[in-house]
């Protein structure tokens, strides 16, 4: 056997294999107020999570204040075999990822933040014996960014800003089943974990605001490539026949988490309304391949010890729009929508990561106890358009380290928050 197909289709590294809000495996649950207004955020500020959305408006926020949040993704993914078969279900694990800022004004025209937030991360498990169980049978990563923030109005209407983005935390635990036997009659099993390296990044933006009632910005997310650079190798039930063609102890990958283009305008008709739109184009098309390292021996025959699977993704584009209404002094209410394209194109679908187009709808609330304390509730759901890839175009395309099949899959992010302003 070939390491091409022993390990390749679990090759998120640092990704989410259900990406909400965003297309691929990049998550956008980085802001509750954003994600109740259909994760929106460039053209506009709501809180100090535009330290996130857009540097350039973070300055506009006119208080100082703590906030946190956190959410609890909920996928749901099926599958069927190319050629018909039962529908299989994935024993899903519940995500939670969170996000956190703090801002503080030094001035009328300067601000400075901090921020944590989990862009990416996963917790899959396929049943056992499922129709792909040698390409992915398990799945369990992390990640986590800190931002540094600095934002200035150069006059009362336009504002710039800077973030220093730092890949904190970051690793994965991928498992999958190999088509050997060993001598206790159990299927032999193979396990990768390992930590990335800590990475540095960088966001900026810019915001015009020719009036009260309009604003007008643009930010950039730098892409920040990941690396595992000594990564654990643990063999199980491998048969003594087949003994030394697996060796290997240890692993090195890369993945490159892409850069992003945001641009988003936002309307404010009257003192109690806010409408919004953004647009992100995500820069997918960097991830071409995922190529594995193997020391301390080999992995999958004599002499094998490093691996290639094509990825070959497309830029995604997302549209978003959104709005929040002021009911009363102390609740104001939100709700939006998205539409999001998919990267993965076809015939390249993996397991860790079963992206397809889809559609989000968003809700969301704050109610302020006191003019300093308050809560911020957001709900998202998404639903992916079904796909299906088959065993010729696997063939074809030369990725046959996957599986053939439907998958179908939905998202539900329940999530809530805190702030404290001062």
């Amino acid at each position: 056997m070939q390491a091409k197909s022993l390990f390749l289709a679990g090759g998120a590294l640092l990704a989410s294999a259900s990406g909400a809000l965003a297309s691929g495996f990049q998550v956008g649950l980085s802001g509750q107020k954003n994600v109740g207004m259909g994760g929106t955020g460039t053209g506009l500020y709501l809180d100090q999570a535009a330290q996130f959305y857009n540097p350039g408006a973070f300055v506009f926020v006119a208080y100082n204040s703590v906030q946190g949040g956190l959410n609890i993704a909920v996928p749901r993914i099926s599958f069927r075999a190319d050629g018909g078969g039962p529908q299989e279900t994935l024993q899903n694990k519940n995500v939670f990822p969170f996000n956190g800022y703090a801002g503080y004004s030094i001035s009328d025209k300067f601000k400075v933040g901090i921020g944590v937030y989990t862009p990416f991360g996963s917790e899959l498990h396929y049943g056992p014996g499922w129709t792909g169980r040698y390409t992915l049978t398990d799945i369990n990563l992390r990640s986590v960014y800190g931002q540094l923030t600095a934002s200035y109005a150069i006059t009362p209407k336009l504002g710039i800003g800077a973030g220093l983005v730092v890949l904190a935390l970051g690793d994965v635990d991928l498992q999958r089943d190999i088509p050997l036997q060993g001598q206790n009659g159990s299927v032999a099993h193979a396990q990768l974990t390992g930590k990335a390296d800590h990475k540095i990044g960088y966001n900026v933006g810019i915001m015009y605001r020719p009036s009260d009632k309009f604003s007008i910005g643009a930010s950039y997310r730098s892409r920040i490539d990941a690396r595992i650079s000594d990564g654990t190798v643990t063999l199980s039930n491998v048969p003594a026949a087949a003994a030394s063609s697996f060796t290997a102890t240890s692993f090195s990958a890369t993945l490159p988490l892409p850069d992003v283009y945001n641009f988003g305008v936002g309307v404010h008709p009257n003192d109690k309304l806010t409408l919004a739109f953004d647009a992100n184009l995500v820069r997918w098309s960097h991830y071409k391949s995922l190529d594995f390292t193997y020391t301390g021996g080999v992995l999958g025959g004599a002499g094998v010890t490093s691996s290639s699977s094509a990825r070959n993704y497309k830029d995604a584009l997302a549209l978003r729009v959104g709005g929040q209404y002021k009911l009363t002094s102390g609740l104001t209410v939100r709700a939006g929508a998205l539409y999001d394209f998919a990267c993965v194109r076809d015939g390249y679908v993996t397991p860790e990561t079963p992206d397809a187009d889809r559609v989000g709808l968003t809700a969301g609330f704050t109610y302020a106890f006191t003019e300093r304390f308050g809560v911020d509730g957001s709900f998202l759901f998404e639903d992916f358009r079904q796909r299906s890839q088959s065993q010729s175009q696997l063939a074809i395309n030369g990725t046959a380290d996957r599986v053939a099949g439907t998958y179908k899959t939905t998202i539900s992010v329940p999530g809530i928050g805190v702030f404290y302003k001062f």
